[in-house]
């Protein structure tokens, strides 16, 4: 086997284009072939709008105002009696070595989320200096405002509380179930709550992988291995919980079995604040309209092929019932274009009554971070240690994005890049020893369709 000095040599091996779509099948575990699918995507979005959606970046950062805040709220907000709109639009300058699922986890936003809010920007290797939209303004469901609401479309989970005489909501990015395992609609409750919960395989989950040769037990105990994280929220509905997850990275995709997932730090505040038999309603609503100051909010998404026309007509029809209550009309232009865009962001379309705010609020720029909160840290080389060579390729980005997507695995694999003449190579590890390394080595095969070739330790003498 190729030992770590050797990386210097040229390695052949077997690997799959990174962009080309994975022949895998999606499992609670394993979110991963959704992921390049999203990058495939959002550079396939590109190709085909052009300069439209270089011109929505360079719009954004023309709209920025001059000051510069540190902080911005991203969870907890109040809402103002006949309101809808929470929240406000912020924009944050990239630096080297940010990826958007570091952005958006950092600012308790999905993937899809901070992707749909920022067309033709690299999910995984974007560029440094490069100021993008973090979408923390949003419209509340079309619901009765208690307990807990799940927007599937938005991929959302809203909270409500009463705080005396004002209502409170927390809001958090979710992971939803995938069309094969589809997130159920409709109203449920919280039964049970667990901390360290043990996960019990499903029978077709297990099935799924075994045919991938990764063999399951029946029950995955408390730990880095375990899907479910630290907490879980039963649902009255069996089968189907609000848990964390050892992949953070896959909070704001279709990526579980049904189940809701969110990052780890925003499952905990979750379980503390939610009491047994709080009420829980799941519904599916990509269109939302919503006032605030007097103006009249769309927040767009894209909807599934089978529902868009049907949404469609629910949206027209609220529309022109507000222009029929005004008697004044509506920029039906500005409307399909927010339709059409689906950036997820909540766009002015009509002034409710006249002399109210001439324009909206526009976002507010961040300050970046010291470090992004989750942000996978990569252990210095070793030459004691076992490593995995997962590719050597030509090109610096591909290297990089494919580095970027190891890191994001979970439990962590780390991963980096090193140069060798005109040729790049991604290295996972270091690893304590064979065994890790080899199921490191395994993982890449069955989550990336990677064949990874194990590296041994340096002999010192």
């Amino acid at each position: 086997m190729e030992r770590l000095q050797g990386l210097t040599e040229t390695a052949g091996m077997p690997m799959r284009k990174v962009l080309a779509e994975p022949m895998c099948r999606i499992s609670d575990p394993s979110p991963f072939c959704n992921w390049l699918r999203l990058t495939a995507l959002c550079i396939f979005i590109f190709s085909l709008s052009g300069c439209a959606a270089t011109k929505s970046v360079q719009k954004t950062a023309e709209s920025i105002p001059s000051q510069l805040e540190k902080e911005i709220e991203r969870n907890r907000f109040p809402v103002a009696r006949g309101e809808d709109v929470i929240g406000r639009l912020a924009v944050i300058r990239l630096e080297k070595g940010d990826t958007l699922p570091d952005i958006a986890r950092h600012f308790s936003l999905g993937i899809n989320a901070i992707s749909a809010a920022n067309p033709g920007v690299d999910v995984w290797v974007p560029e440094a200096g490069e100021r993008i939209m973090l979408p923390l303004s949003f419209i509340l469901p079309d619901t009765p405002r208690k307990g807990i609401v799940v927007n599937l479309a938005t991929m959302r989970l809203f909270q409500y509380k009463e705080d005396g005489t004002s209502l409170l909501v927390t809001t958090y990015p979710v992971g939803i179930g995938t069309d094969e395992r589809p997130t159920p609609t409709g109203r449920m409750h919280v039964a049970r709550k667990a901390v360290r919960p043990t996960w019990h395989v499903p029978a077709s989950i297990a099935v799924d992988h075994r045919k991938k040769g990764d063999i399951l037990p029946k029950a995955v105990p408390p730990g880095p291995d375990n899907p479910l994280g630290e907490y879980a929220l039963y649902l009255s509905k069996s089968g189907y919980l609000i848990h964390g997850t050892n992949k953070p990275a896959s909070i704001g995709l279709t990526a579980t079995n049904g189940c809701l997932r969110l990052y780890p730090e925003n499952v905990k505040t979750l379980f503390d604040d939610t009491p047994v038999k709080t009420p829980v309603l799941i519904v599916n609503q990509p269109y939302l309209i919503g006032q605030r100051n007097g103006i009249l909010y769309l927040e767009a998404h894209a909807p599934t092929e089978e529902s868009d026309a049907l949404e469609s007509e629910k949206l027209y029809k609220k529309l022109r019932t507000i222009e029929k209550k005004t008697q004044r009309t509506l920029d039906w232009k500005k409307v399909r274009e927010a339709q059409a865009e689906a950036r997820g962001i909540p766009v002015p379309i009509f002034e409710l009554s006249q002399g109210s705010e001439k324009e909206a609020a526009k976002p507010v720029e961040v300050e970046h971070p010291e470090t992004l909160y989750g942000k996978p840290e990569i252990p210095a080389l070793k030459l004691e240690a076992w490593y995995v060579l997962a590719a050597d390729v030509r090109d610096t980005i591909e290297a990089q994005r494919l580095a970027a997507i190891i890191n994001h695995q979970g439990p962590p694999i780390p991963a980096r890049v090193v140069p060798k003449s005109d040729r790049y190579r991604v290295i996972a590890g270091p690893f304590n020893d064979g065994s890790e390394a080899k199921k490191a080595a395994k993982r890449l095969k069955i989550d990336l369709e990677i064949e990874g070739i194990v590296i041994e330790p340096v002999k010192v003498n």
